[in-house]
């Protein structure tokens, strides 16, 4: 409970950071005009999406009329590249001598907010010219030609300007996806859509459906002419293929009156297909990121462009979806140019002190709103997420790439023309009517390969692309195959399998069907309210098996059986238990003896020595009691590694509960006297005599003999006893020591946990005795680093099972001996063995007159 707690928590964490930097956003930021200008003797007009007014209720305004109250301001930066593809060309062929020469070309960007008033507004704005009068009074516009308009990604915009602009004739190139409305030339004489009409999207969706066994799927259309047409021929290549539709839902206008609806039956299929354009898709997909459906397999025919919920791509909704893209030559190095985009370059681009302000840190003027040059040293565009700023190139920036040469090439055909019919003289501005453009546009496609008005119809081939998701919420789209519909049957898709991650949920190929068979190992799952041939197969559970197909219940195998893999058979289980042949037995008894064989060598030193200051200064009976019993604690562990039976399995705890007890009261008596040395300095018969008497080596056998009566008092009542586990290990019965008495096992650590704290207390407190081998210090460490490992001990331990849980108790008596070894005796052995010189009484003397002289300035 307390895991999904954190959890829930956790992913609130992106909305209370966002939160506080909306805090710290300048108002400039929202301050947004919809359109700019970018000088030129030609001019052409761009109408992108790049920001918007979500407006998830679409509450009406109380005045104002086409209004509404909860309007949010959201930027779609991805598609900033498509003004970064217009200005390189642009600026590609001002700086090219002979394309155009003597002629400069400029753009009239306004941003398109997906309302048809809006939209008519600005195409208005723009071909009546008034945008540069409210910008520029003093300008002349009649030096200012206008040529054509760049319109997309929705076939709605392209659709409501080109109702506008064929009044006057005016050339519009579409650079969104294929619309066959948009085609009818008697609506739209001189509207070029700049992507062919291809027809084999939904037959490549199928062929994907057919190789991964997904014959059950739903399907998400926009609701207009396309997403009828496209259902229709999904519906055509499924029959031919076997793939079944679960349910077809049609995309909402507003979703306050849809939306619990929308997402009924969503769970029936694992693999759902989102079909739509960029514009039109927005609403779907910003619900399914608020939902976080992880658990699905989106194929679709587009990226998601929603960067909301970005900065956590590691539960994006959208990871492990496949994307269907048309192939294209890229045309152009984009990467390069965006490293020398800057606002200071352009200033009259409206998006780029935005986006330095949000990401470089730049301050507005508070004054104007202008930019200051307060920002970060290495700012740049390409360092930029690929989920804000993609530096790959989309096909959108490069068929406005090409529309944007088109156009050059028409107006150079068309001045070419001029001058044969009428010079013009130097410095002399080429004047025409936009119309006339058309002609020179409409047999471009055979004079430079490209395609205008749908003319062509193409089988595409297509880019089969994996979204990937990388720490801190930088995604990858991964190219892992592709699909030609000119190629032979069978050969028409192309994948590398390795290379896809799937959502969250998967970890193989995800399953979507409706009546597969289940096979030996499943039974069936009725579903309710569905047909009979719609079941569920889930496998049997633990211990159970069929070994027919489509079962309805499972077998279940005896106590001393197991189910193999494919839970078809029923096998014999086999003994097991922590052996010496064991790889991790046979450590664990190495480190036992090694670290034994040392402590032996340590009592070897301490015996040779033992007329030594530093043998002598710390109670060398204590030390040698203290060694001895390390030894056994140590020696203890093997009692756990073997196959265990009645006498060991009570010597295991008795053994190790004793052992552990004489250790630590010995470091506990050890402490005691120390402090009880410094005491006796003070007068006081009651401190002389314990130190007299030896009072602290009394210590030992008390505290021992409480934890023989606690182990006395356990084995009595309910002793450890041989014991089989079925289910730690599958495939095994596993032989093991039951504890008995669970609260006798936790008397008994306790109790030495108690001492351990007892020993670090004291020895703590003498810690800065003015001794020149006081080991208190040493003391306190090993005592901190026993109880640690008993503490961390018990969780594990009772998280684990089987062979690791013995193994868990060896380790913990090791690792807890090896401390009282290292950090107690250790320091003693260095000066003893490497550094003989500070031990002796000489250096005592030396190191006691430093001190008193140190006083003695003090």
């Amino acid at each position: 409970m307390f895991y999904w707690i954190f959890i829930s928590w956790f992913l609130q964490i992106p909305k209370f950071v966002s939160s506080f930097m909306t805090v710290n956003i300048s108002l400039c930021f929202y301050k947004t005009p919809e359109d700019f200008h970018y000088e030129g003797d030609v001019v052409i007009g761009a109408f992108f999406p790049i920001h918007t007014y979500y407006s998830p209720n679409k509450v009406p305004h109380k005045t104002v009329p086409y209004q509404y109250m909860d309007n949010y301001l959201q930027y779609n930066f991805k598609n900033y590249q498509y003004i970064l593809a217009l200005v390189l060309a642009i600026e590609e062929i001002n700086g090219n001598p002979n394309l155009l020469p003597n002629i400069s070309l400029g753009f009239d960007f306004y941003n398109i907010r997906f309302t048809e008033k809006e939209t008519l507004m600005n195409a208005c704005i723009w071909i009546t010219g008034q945008g540069q009068k409210k910008i520029l009074p003093n300008y002349n516009c009649n030096k200012r030609v206008f040529t054509a308009a760049l319109t997309g990604t929705s076939w709605t915009a392209s659709a409501q300007i080109g109702t506008l602009l064929q009044l006057f004739k005016f050339p519009q190139l579409s650079f969104g996806p294929y619309d066959p409305i948009l085609s009818d030339r008697g609506q739209y004489s001189s509207l070029y859509q700049m992507t062919p009409k291809y027809t084999s999207l939904s037959q490549g969706i199928v062929s994907l459906m057919v190789h991964f066994r997904w014959s059950w799927v739903g399907i998400i259309l926009p609701d207009d002419h396309k997403g009828n047409k496209i259902l229709s021929e999904f519906r055509e290549n499924m029959e031919k293929k076997g793939v079944c539709i679960a349910f077809v839902k049609i995309i909402p206008f507003t979703w306050t009156k849809y939306f619990n609806k929308f997402w009924e039956n969503m769970d029936e299929t694992n693999v759902i297909i989102i079909y739509s354009d960029i514009d039109s898709i927005t609403g779907i997909m910003r619900n399914i990121g608020q939902r976080l459906l992880t658990w699905k397999v989106w194929v679709m025919n587009i990226e998601p462009h929603i960067t909301d919920y970005a900065d956590y791509f590691m539960l994006d909704s959208f990871h492990g979806s496949l994307i269907f893209t048309h192939h294209f030559k890229e045309s152009f190095e984009l990467t390069k140019f965006i490293q020398t985009v800057n606002p200071y370059k352009y200033p009259e681009d409206i998006y780029l002190p935005k986006l330095w302000h949000l990401f470089f840190k730049c301050s507005f003027s508070d004054i104007d709103c202008q930019l200051l040059a307060n920002c970060q040293s290495n700012a740049s565009l390409d360092v930029l997420p690929s989920h804000i700023l993609d530096m790959a190139i989309s096909e959108e920036s490069n068929t406005i790439y090409n529309a944007v040469y088109a156009v050059a090439h028409s107006l150079h055909q068309m001045t070419l023309q001029q001058v044969e019919i009428q010079p013009q003289e130097n410095g002399e501005v080429m004047t025409f009517f936009p119309w006339q453009l058309n002609i020179f546009l409409k047999d471009i496609d055979k004079r430079d390969n490209m395609s205008l008005g749908g003319r062509k119809k193409l089988n595409a081939e297509y880019d089969i692309f994996n979204l990937w998701n990388l720490p801190k919420g930088l995604g990858r789209k991964v190219k892992i195959g592709s699909f030609s519909g000119n190629a032979p049957e069978g050969q028409q898709l192309s994948l590398s399998e390795p290379m896809i991650q799937w959502a969250e949920r998967f970890s193989e190929i995800p399953q979507s069907v409706c009546s597969k068979s289940c096979m030996p190992g499943f039974r069936k799952v009725t579903l309710e309210g569905k047909a009979i041939c719609c079941y569920n197969c889930t496998p049997c559970a633990d211990n159970e098996i069929s070994n027919e197909t489509d079962v309805d219940q499972c077998m279940k195998c005896p106590e001393s059986h197991y189910a193999n893999p494919e839970k078809n058979h029923c096998f014999q289980k086999t003994v097991s238990f922590l052996a010496y042949e064991d790889p991790l037995g046979m450590i664990l008894a190495s480190i036992s003896l090694c670290l034994s064989a040392l402590t032996a060598f340590v009592i070897g030193v301490f015996v040779k020595y033992r007329e030594t200051p530093i043998v002598k200064a710390n109670n060398r009976g204590l030390s040698y009691t203290l060694l001895i019993t390390i030894t056994f604690c140590l020696l203890c562990s093997l009692n756990f590694i073997g196959q265990p039976n009645a006498a060991t399995c009570i010597f295991q705890q008795t053994i190790f509960g004793i052992a552990f007890t004489v250790a630590l009261a010995t470091v506990l008596a050890k402490a005691i006297t120390v402090v009880i040395a410094f005491k006796a300095t003070i007068p006081g018969r009651m401190v002389r005599w314990l130190m007299i008497s030896r009072a602290p080596n009394y210590i030992i056998p008390i505290c021992t003999l409480i934890q023989l009566l606690l182990c006395a008092i356990w084995m009595a009542t309910s002793p450890p006893f041989i014991d089989q586990d079925f289910h730690a290990e599958h495939g095994h019965i596993l032989l093991l020591c039951n504890k008995g008495s669970s609260l006798a096992f936790h008397c008994v650590l306790g109790y030495l946990c108690s001492l351990a704290i007892g020993g670090y207390t004291m020895a703590f407190l003498s810690r800065n005795l003015p001794d020149t081998f006081n080991e208190s210090k040493f003391l306190s460490f090993s005592m901190l680093v026993f109880f640690c490992v008993w503490v961390t001990f018990l969780p594990v331990y009772h998280s684990t099972k089987g062979k690791v849980m013995v193994a868990m108790e060896v380790f913990s008596i090791l690792a807890s001996s090896a401390a009282l070894l290292g950090f107690i005796f250790a320091p003693k052995c260095y000066i003893i063995l490497l550094r003989p010189e500070k031990n002796s009484f000489h250096h005592m003397r030396d190191k006691t007159h430093s001190r008193k002289n140190k006083s003695i300035k003090i």
